[in-house]
């Protein structure tokens, strides 16, 4: 398979970081209205338009610097308002909406899996094609990937904190939450020391390998592609 140049990366990665970050939050406002917080609709939030959710600094310039000068993708969109209170059981609901956007991701992981076995499937046949989605398809794989395993690490505001706060008892609960303030520069300090990637890769390398025989890729071909999109 051919190496990509820098504005060939930057066009593989544009669908698959904009669906990533739209069905994510969308997916949170979806399961907040079905249990009973119309919030996100009311506020024009639920919806598949990527415009609604960009985030000037966290989706496009933050990821764009990443992309162009290291090996790891990091960025945020605009959360999704979601009030607690509308929420039929607002501690147990508040956790299924926050499972519901790294759920999605994993949804989409697969979708992008089958992305690229369909390049592989044209082929020769029409080889731009066929390496756009290829590209697309590992781009995909792996940028939902990446959502998934970060949002469930167990900190505030990350999905995985809400979840953790809405399993702990009322008082450790209000203690845990108020992480939430600091979570970011918390999140920002691990991965500056490489600490956050340290964590996050050996999962993100196990979800990959397990999706390589649905997107028709072996290991080597994957670790191929990846470095290709990262370097």
């Amino acid at each position: 398979m051919e190496e990509l140049s820098l504005l060939q990366r930057v066009a593989v990665w544009v669908l698959p970081v904009l669906f990533a970050i739209t069905i994510h939050e969308t997916a949170h406002g979806w399961m907040a209205l079905r249990l009973g917080d119309p919030t996100a609709r009311m506020l024009g939030r639920l919806t598949l338009n990527p415009i609604k959710h960009i985030d000037p600094l966290g989706t496009i310039l933050v990821p764009g610097l990443l992309l162009m000068f290291s090996g790891f993708l990091f960025g945020w969109a605009k959360p999704v308002p979601i009030t607690a209170q509308n929420l039929r059981r607002p501690k147990t609901d508040m956790a299924w909406v926050a499972v519901a956007g790294p759920l999605s991701n994993l949804l989409m992981a697969i979708f992008w899996a089958l992305v690229a076995r369909l390049g592989l499937a044209i082929g020769s046949g029409s080889p731009e094609l066929a390496l756009f989605l290829i590209y697309s398809g590992m781009a995909g794989m792996f940028v939902n990937i990446l959502l998934m395993v970060l949002n469930l690490l167990p900190l505030p505001p990350l999905d995985g904190g809400r979840v953790v706060s809405a399993l702990l008892p009322g008082p450790m609960s209000w203690r845990y939450d108020k992480l939430e303030p600091y979570g970011f520069f918390i999140l920002l300090g691990l991965l500056m020391t490489g600490i956050l990637g340290k964590i996050l890769w050996p999962a993100i390398t196990l979800a990959l390998v397990g999706l390589a025989p649905l997107a028709g890729l072996n290991e080597e071909n994957m670790s191929f592609l990846l470095t290709s999109l990262l370097n």
